[in-house]
Order: C-alpha cells, then structure tokens, then sequence
C-alpha cells in the first residue's frame, strides 16, 4: 500500500525502531500486547488509543483484526499447514 520501501523494510524487521507517528505507533503497540499478551489487557490500553484520536469504531476494528490473524494463525498452525513458496522466498503471488 505505501510506496515506501524503506518504511516496509524497517516495519518488518522492528516496527518499534520505524519512522511511525504516534496514533500509529500506539495503535501497533496496542495490537503487539493484545497478540502476545491478551490476559495483561487494561482500560488504560484502550484509552492510550482513544487519547491518539482512535474513535470507539477504529479500536474496535484494531481488535478484530489482530483477533482474526490470531485465529487464523493458529488453525493454519494447528492443522500443518505451511506456507506458500513465493512467501518462504520473499517474493509476491502472481495477481
């Protein structure tokens, strides 16, 4: 979606050390917590996300996107199922 590779590549080797405004930093930090920690979740996590301009929809949106790659993650998991080619060699699918 960005155009951006530096941005793309420090994103993926640690969205903490990218060039990230705050809302997005927080928002990321919020899914980070919720995917490895999802017990340690607190009021205070939501507000952090309200205070950086999220409305009650976006947070909601935040949640159920973290929740469902969770999900999937975990069936794939679960069943063995392994990863394409094209992702084990950093490539892109064919469209």
């Amino acid at each position: 979606m960005t155009k951006d590779e530096s941005l793309v590549e420090q994103l993926s080797t640690d969205y903490a050390q990218a060039a990230l405004g705050a809302a997005d930093r927080a928002m990321l930090d919020y899914a980070v917590k919720l995917t490895r920690t999802p017990w340690a979740m607190v009021e205070s996590d939501v507000e952090a996300l309200r205070a950086q301009g999220f409305s009650d929809r976006a947070i909601l949106d935040i949640v159920q996107i973290t929740a469902y790659y969770a999900y999937v993650n975990r069936i794939a998991d679960g069943l063995g199922v392994g990863l394409e080619d094209y992702w084990e060699r950093g490539d892109t699918p064919d469209a």
